[in-house]
C-alpha cells in the first residue's frame, strides 16, 4: 500500500561519499529516472549530492503518476524496451510482473556491481527482487509495521501499551479504551486487504511460498491471520472506513490509533498538526505471547531496463540515492520515506526523539524491526490474489458466507489456483 506524504522542498546534500558498487567519478552523459509523487520529489532531492560525486551526470527526473510509471513499463517491455527511462521505479509487489512476463526487459544489476549490497539491506526486501543469483532491482523504501496509538486516550482509558503483547491483549485494552473513550484502536476497510497481509506475514504465510510455485492462502499462518481479522471486527474496536474516513476520525479523536506500515508517520503528522506530542508507537501485537512481533506493508525499489544507453551511471545514481546513508536518511528527514537499508539505522537522525511523537525517536523503533520481517512473495500474480483474499474477507466478517476463517480461506486458494493456474499447497 502506497500512500502520498506531504513532501518537503528542502534537497538533500551529500556529507559522505556514498557506499558503491563500483564508484567511477569519471561517469558522464545523461539519464533519466522515473518515480511517482513524493517518491519523484524525493529522487529529485539527491540529484545535488550525487552531482557532487559525479558530476559530469545529468539527471533529469520524471514525475508521473503512479499507475502511469506501472503502465509505461507494462507498455515498454511488451516493446522491447521502448521508451523506458534508464532509471525505473516500481512497487515490490508489482516487481515480479515484470521479471517474469518481460524476461530480457531489465539489466541483471549483479552485472553491474549489485551483489556487493545483498547484506546492507534484509532479506525480505530482496524476494520480489532477484531471482536465483540474479537482481533486477535495489531495494529502496520499505513499510515496516507498528502500532500507532494516541498517548492521552490511551493514559485516559489506563492503558498502558508495555501491557500489550498479544493481538488477544490489544482486544481486550481496545474495549477498555472504547468504554473509556469512545474511540477505537485500529481501522481497516473491505477495499483492501492490508490489514489481513500484515498479519499473514507476521505469521510467516503470504497468498504463495517463497518459491512462488504454489498457493499458500488457506495454510495455517494465513488462516490465524483471517481468525484474528474476525476477532478484530466481531470484538468492536475496529473503526470500519475508508483512507479519507480514517483521517477524519483521526481528527475528530474518534480513531485512537492503526497498525500500518512506518509510512503512516506522514499521514498522521499532516493530516493532525494539532495533536503534536499526542501520538506514539509500539510494536505490533503477536500471534500468541513470544511470537513475532514485525511485518512489512508497502515499499518499492529501482530497476535499469536493458535499454539503457548509461547503465554505469544509472547504477551509481541508484547506489548514491539508495545504498548510502546521507541518500536514504535525507529522503527520510525530508520526504518521509522509511528506508531498507541497514546502516541507516546507527544514523543520528534515526536515533533522535522527534516532537511530533512525544519525543520518542520512533524511526529508530520503526526501523529496529526491519530484521524481524519474515520474507512474503507476491509473485507476478498479486493483483489477481489481493482481490480475491479482499473479496473472502468482506464475505467471511459481515456476510456469513462461511462457517469458519479454513473455509473461507480454503475458497479463496481455489478461486487463486482458478485465476494464475499455480497449484495449492498440499494438493
Amino acid at each position: 500500500m502506497r500512500r502520498p506524504l506531504i513532501a518537503s522542498l528542502f534537497l538533500l546534500s551529500s556529507v559522505a561519499a556514498p557506499l558503491a558498487a563500483a564508484q567511477n567519478t569519471d561517469l558522464s552523459g545523461e539519464i533519466t529516472v522515473t518515480a511517482w509523487d513524493v517518491a519523484a520529489e524525493a529522487l529529485q532531492g539527491v540529484v545535488a549530492g550525487f552531482n557532487e560525486e559525479y558530476p559530469n551526470v545529468q539527471v533529469t527526473v520524471e514525475n508521473l503518476g503512479n499507475q502511469q510509471v506501472y503502465d509505461r513499463g507494462l507498455a515498454g517491455c511488451a516493446a522491447g524496451g521502448a521508451d523506458l527511462p534508464d532509471v525505473y521505479a516500481v512497487e515490490n509487489n508489482e516487481a515480479e510482473v515484470f521479471w517474469n512476463r518481460f524476461p530480457g526487459c531489465f539489466t541483471d544489476l549483479t552485472t553491474l556491481g549489485a551483489g556487493d549490497l545483498r547484506a546492507e539491506f534484509p532479506d525480505f526486501k530482496w524476494t520480489e527482487l532477484s531471482l536465483g543469483e540474479q537482481i533486477f532491482a535495489i531495494p529502496w523504501d520499505s513499510g515496516p509495521v507498528v502500532t500507532f496509538y494516541r498517548r492521552d486516550l490511551y493514559e485516559q482509558a489506563g492503558i498502558s501499551p508495555d501491557d500489550i503483547e498479544t493481538w488477544d491483549d490489544f482486544i481486550a485494552a481496545g474495549q477498555t479504551l472504547d468504554e473509556a473513550t469512545g474511540a477505537k484502536m485500529l481501522w481497516f476497510d473491505f477495499t483492501d486487504d492490508g490489514v489481513w497481509r500484515e498479519l499473514a506475514n507476521q505469521n510467516g504465510c503470504f497468498y504463495f511460498d517463497d518459491a512462488g510455485e504454489a498457493i499458500t492462502v488457506n495454510q495455517p499462518g494465513c488462516v490465524s491471520a483471517m481468525e484474528t481479522m474476525k476477532k478484530l471486527y466481531d470484538s468492536g474496536v475496529a473503526e470500519i472506513v475508508d483512507w479519507n474516513g480514517a483521517i477524519q476520525a483521526i481528527k475528530n479523536n474518534t480513531l485512537a490509533g492503526a497498525v500500518f506500515g512506518g509510512w503512516y508517520v506522514g499521514t498522521i503528522q499532516s493530516s493532525a498538526p494539532e495533536q503534536e506530542g499526542n501520538w506514539g508507537v509500539y510494536p505490533m501485537p503477536a500471534s500468541e505471547a513470544g511470537g513475532v512481533r514485525a511485518a512489512n506493508l508497502g515499499g518499492s525499489a529501482l530497476a535499469i531496463p536493458a535499454s539503457s544507453d548509461n547503465p554505469e551511471a544509472a547504477m551509481a545514481f541508484i547506489t548514491y540515492a539508495l545504498a548510502s546513508t546521507q541518500g536514504q536518511v535525507g529522503m527520510l528527514e525530508n520526504f518521509g520515506l522509511v528506508p531498507s537499508y541497514l546502516p541507516a539505522l546507527d544514523d543520528p537522525y534515526v536515533q533522535e526523539g522527534v516532537a511530533y511523537w512525544g519525543d520518542q525517536p520512533i524511526w529508530q523503533d520503526i526501523l529496529a524491526t526491519l530484521g524481524e520481517i519474515p520474507q512474503a512473495r507476491g509473485t507476478q500474480y498479486f493483483q489477481e490474489a489481493r482481490q480475491i483474499v479482499t473479496n473472502t474477507l468482506s464475505q467471511y466478517l459481515t456476510e456469513g458466507a462461511y462457517d469458519s476463517a479454513q473455509a473461507a480461506m480454503d475458497d479463496a486458494a481455489q478461486q487463486i489456483a482458478g485465476a494464475t493456474g499455480l497449484p495449492v499447497a498440499g494438493q
